[in-house]
């Protein structure tokens, strides 16, 4: 009589698996799931399953160039296993404060007297008004009144600061003269104002907004959330004027110069640095954000500060349009897009035999992203290609981000970089190679 099959131990399954790269305890898990399932021939489908949950590299081939569930600003980022004075002081041997590397460098790059650096701009906002009004009132336009992603709501971010939010306005036109009304109302106690960039949308027609310059001459400090992480509305770090995108965006610079007490930005968005959020403004105000006790909760660890002093060297070194990868990407011009499109196309020609009249180039519009300039686009190229291919090139060794539209597969250029290229060529070639 033959002997039924037996499946292979826990063991010797989970060893099998070892070309997945998974560490030897997670494979024995998956071993042991599919002896039990009775579905031992497809735990390496599950092995490379689960690898695919962890964190990822992947060619963002969408267009937009900040995107939030990829990440946002595409950064590299390395330093040693050495120890480094995040809270200690060279000069005098004792302990240091974790935002002076940074804080200075960031007040001296939008003109403010001080900074200092959070884990997120919520969170920026969220001790900026703990720390300078808690219990008191704060006028908000009802007009600036914003969700941002993930349900997140300024009113809800303010209420848990614990100060009281003061509706001024209407939703499309808000002016001075709400403010001081607002100010000036009987039972009232102002902390500051507040003005909030609506990053993630953008109303037009009858409308009307009070400037920061304007909100200046108020007789409260002025709070000024820019949200998007722009540093100076001029771009002195490209070449040639300001992209047209750009207009009507706030910058770090001007809103300080234009009087604002205190500023709050990302510093993962047009920054192009690592998820963080920036506080800056007059010394006393950024001090009291320091010294309250949400700024040890919110406040980041080293690789995060480390990060932003290389981002914010870069800047002051005026080497933020090639070592910046989300400038890198703006300043691309059309024909260095349309050089990458030939390329590709006839890479995988001479690569993979695809006949390059399936895979064509079109004009496209490439998105800011993450919120930023809300309903602007910037000119691009795209390869374009006939079916939904996003299934097989999210499958590639190298995952490929792309978009459909009728029925048609899209692969953006301008957010795609240049050493990147081959990975766009290998995933093409097996999608099309199938079909």
């Amino acid at each position: 009589m033959t002997a039924p099959n037996r499946p292979p131990s826990v063991d010797t399954l989970a060893r099998s698996l070892r070309s997945s790269g998974l560490p030897h305890p997670i494979c024995v898990d998956i071993a042991r799931e599919a002896i039990a399932d009775g579905a031992v021939e497809i735990a390496p489908a599950r092995a490379e399953a689960f690898r695919r949950t962890l964190l990822t590299d992947v060619v963002n081939a969408t267009g937009v160039l900040l995107h939030t569930n990829l990440g946002r600003a595409p950064l590299a980022h390395s330093q040693s296993a050495q120890a480094q004075t995040v809270e200690f002081d060279l000069s005098t041997g004792e302990r240091g404060s974790r935002q002076t590397a940074v804080g200075q460098l960031f007040a001296r790059l939008v003109g403010a007297e001080a900074a200092m650096v959070v884990n997120n701009n919520a969170a920026a906002v969220l001790l900026v008004l703990a720390a300078l009004a808690e219990g008191r009132d704060v006028p908000v336009s009802r007009g600036e009144s914003v969700e941002i992603g993930g349900s997140f709501r300024v009113p809800e971010v303010m209420e848990q600061s614990g100060c009281r939010l003061l509706d001024v306005g209407t939703t499309n036109r808000t002016r001075l003269s709400d403010y001081e009304r607002a100010i000036a109302r009987p039972g009232t106690d102002v902390a500051m104002v507040m003005k909030v960039h609506p990053s993630n949308y953008r109303v037009e027609g009858f409308i009307e907004e009070t400037s920061i310059a304007d909100l200046a001459t108020l007789d409260v400090p002025v709070m000024a959330d820019i949200g998007s992480g722009l540093l100076d509305a001029n771009v002195p770090w490209l070449n040639g004027p300001p992209p047209a995108w750009l207009a009507g965006e706030p910058a770090a610079v001007q809103a300080i110069a234009d009087g604002a007490d205190i500023i709050t930005f990302s510093g993962d968005k047009l920054l192009g640095g690592p998820q963080a959020g920036i506080i800056a403004g007059c010394a006393d105000l950024v001090t009291a954000c320091t010294q309250h006790p949400l700024a040890r909760a919110l406040r980041p660890g080293g690789l995060v500060l480390r990060s932003l002093q290389d981002t914010a060297l870069t800047y002051l070194d005026k080497r933020a349009a090639t070592d910046i990868a989300f400038w890198r990407m703006v300043d691309r011009p059309l024909a260095q897009l349309d050089a990458a499109a030939d390329r590709i196309r006839s890479t995988l020609a001479d690569q993979h035999g695809v006949d390059p009249d399936r895979v064509t180039v079109e004009a496209s519009e490439a998105l800011p992203g993450a919120g930023s300039a809300p309903g602007i686009t910037m000119p691009s190229r795209a390869l374009v290609v006939d079916g939904d291919h996003l299934a097989t090139l999210r499958a590639a060794p190298m995952p490929v981000i792309a978009r459909t539209r009728d029925d048609r597969t899209f692969l953006d250029l301008r957010s795609v970089d240049p050493g990147l290229e081959s990975h766009v060529v290998a995933a093409l070639g097996a999608a099309l190679g199938s079909t």
